[in-house]
């Protein structure tokens, strides 16, 4: 007869939080109506809670019992990463039937084709595309499960502080050689203003609800368009003259990138309910500094919604 020691009780009776395993990848394949379907490797992370009374997870059929959870659910047609990592949760329960808490969430590359600016060269981008569920055993043994989709794109961002510094000493060096302030304006309207860069990375999390989809396509436009600008792996001069100018005309700080992307999720998805979970992130990886840029917000659609009527902000 096998002792069960995952099943015995632990020396130090302390629930844990999260035990599971990470880096877990297995192949998916997700179909889409009317288009071929998406091939993806994604990097799972799974989780359960631990009660104290309990020593281990079966952390010895580890990574076993995830990877036939996860074989399960990927050897069938899945229409999006959502609707996967909330199936994965349900099967944890049914193998953790000590679980109260489960959480799953799986980063994957995801390739569009960009085109540049100006020359139209064809290149192959890459962005991350992310899936990520919740779920909570009621007291009555139901399953409340929370599933998000979303993206990570990285763009450029051009300091809107540094730039007027440089734009107030130029005016000031222009008055001295003799300009006009009629003539400094039709010189600072010609050229662009220099900054320093960010190479900024956005994301957004939003939180899909029974019988509704959320393209992840239009996530990650959203994310794209709230920089200053795109970014590109296949430049020519023409192309790269534009990317530059085209995000010194529009500085961002860290904050208004954060703030584009609230805007936009509201007026892109009007149909998703009010008490939908959002999370929107982006981060600047200075250029001049050691130390990055960081700027975030947690809400509901809803509360969102409503301060951005409540300020005059546009939104539904």
């Amino acid at each position: 007869m096998k002792c069960d020691v995952q099943s015995s009780e632990p020396e130090i009776k302390v629930s844990l939080t999260r035990v599971g395993v990470t880096n877990l990848k297995k192949l998916v394949r997700i179909v889409r109506k009317s288009k071929r379907p998406i091939i993806l490797l994604p990097t799972f992370k799974v989780f359960v809670d631990l009660p104290s009374s309990q020593k281990g997870i079966h952390m010895s059929r580890s990574p076993e019992v995830i990877e036939e959870v996860i074989e399960h659910l990927v050897d069938k047609d899945t229409y999006g990463l959502e609707e996967l990592s909330g199936d994965i949760i349900k099967k944890l329960f049914e193998k953790h039937e000590y679980a109260t808490r489960a959480e799953v969430v799986m980063y994957s590359d995801y390739m569009i084709e960009e085109v540049s600016p100006i020359t139209k060269k064809k290149s192959q981008e890459m962005c991350k595309i992310i899936g990520r569920a919740y779920g909570v055993k009621m007291a009555d043994g139901s399953i409340k499960i929370k599933k998000m989709v979303g993206a990570e794109v990285i763009g450029i961002t051009a300091c809107p502080c540094a730039q007027n510094l440089i734009k107030e000493e130029s005016v000031e060096k222009l008055k001295e050689k003799g300009f006009s302030d009629e003539d400094i304006e039709k010189i600072l309207d010609s050229v662009v203003i220099a900054s320093h860069n960010q190479r900024g990375i956005g994301t957004i999390l939003i939180e899909v609800p029974d019988n509704y989809s959320l393209s992840v396509s239009k996530i990650i436009d959203i994310i794209k368009k709230s920089m200053s600008g795109e970014v590109y792996e296949l430049l020519k001069r023409s192309d790269e003259s534009y990317v530059v100018k085209t995000a010194h005309k529009n500085p961002k700080f860290v904050e208004d990138c954060a703030r584009e992307m609230i805007k936009r999720i509201v007026d892109e998805f009007t149909d998703l309910p009010d008490d939908v979970e959002v999370l929107v992130r982006q981060v600047n990886k200075e250029s001049i500094h050691r130390h990055d840029a960081f700027a975030e917000r947690r809400s509901t659609i809803g509360e969102l919604r409503k301060e951005l009527k409540l300020n005059g902000s546009g939104g539904c």
